[in-house]
């Protein structure tokens, strides 16, 4: 489950800002996650209680946003929706799409004390 190392990375990150900006307890954790980026959110959601126990994250509330997927048709010079990688474009039915969006795992906002 990399669920687990990903959500480690996040309190890590926030670990890490809290000592530059001297913050204490975190209410709440805004995660934008990409559609296509193999993450599922109710095992990121699990994952994230463990992981901040005893941190200063522990209690705070997760928020996962989900990003949609979209891509740069390099046939129709556009950007178009995709649901899925290396999906065909959905105007012209090619295969030259490149990914611009949902892959994503960003720390979006912290909520602080």
């Amino acid at each position: 489950m990399h669920e687990m190392a990903l959500c480690q990375g996040v309190v890590d990150l926030i670990d890490e800002e809290a000592a530059r900006q001297n913050f204490g307890r975190v209410k709440a954790v805004v995660l934008e996650i990409g559609v296509l980026g193999h993450v599922e959110p109710e095992a990121m959601l699990f994952c994230f209680d463990a992981v901040s126990r005893g941190t200063r994250v522990e209690g705070a509330r997760l928020v996962i946003e989900r990003v949609p997927g979209a891509g740069w048709c390099l046939d129709c010079g556009k950007t178009v929706p995709l649901t899925e990688r290396f999906g065909a474009c959905p105007d012209c039915g090619r295969h030259r799409v490149q990914m611009t969006a949902g892959d994503e795992l960003k720390l979006r906002e912290l909520e602080v004390e």
